[in-house]
């Protein structure tokens, strides 16, 4: 639904990720200091450009994992909700037939990471390793009911 391919080639990148850019939900602020902090590759895969460009977007490797800053609160997640925590980042999951989709919970704004199901389960999370950092830097934890934390 968030992926196809675009025919924009950039050097020595596979070509442009079209990515549905979310609506502002709140303060935007903290998705232009995550953009900043991004890392060059994740889950194994380099960077590549997004159409159209945001800072509330990014996308890296083919399939591509994409992320999203300042999406809606996620269905489903409540105070009783299974949270997964990679490196100090709680993560809520919920896996779709074509993708794991991953929603920060106890920072503002929410992020959302997308890691194709062709990824094989037990490694769905290695994304959110090289993206925690970032995380961490640009969106401290507060503002949001955070849950039931656990790892899973």
């Amino acid at each position: 639904m968030l992926l196809a391919a675009g025919s924009v080639a950039l050097g020595g990148c596979s070509s442009a990720a079209a990515v549905a850019v979310p609506p502002p939900v709140g303060p935007g602020a903290g998705c232009g200091a995550l953009h900043r902090a991004l890392p060059d590759d994740v889950g194994g895969g380099a960077a590549r450009d997004v159409t159209p460009a945001s800072v509330r977007t990014a996308a890296w490797g083919s399939p591509a994992v994409v992320l999203r800053c300042g999406v809606w609160e996620p269905a489903g997640l409540g105070d009783t909700s299974q949270l997964i925590e990679v490196d100090g980042v709680d993560w809520f999951l919920v896996e779709r037939p074509a993708t794991y989709v991953f929603t920060t919970v106890g920072r503002r704004p929410f992020v959302q990471v997308r890691v194709p199901s062709s990824v094989d389960r037990s490694s769905a999370t290695g994304p959110l390793v090289d993206l925690a950092k970032a995380v961490k830097a640009a969106l401290p934890v507060g503002g949001v009911s955070a849950g039931a934390r656990g790892s899973a």
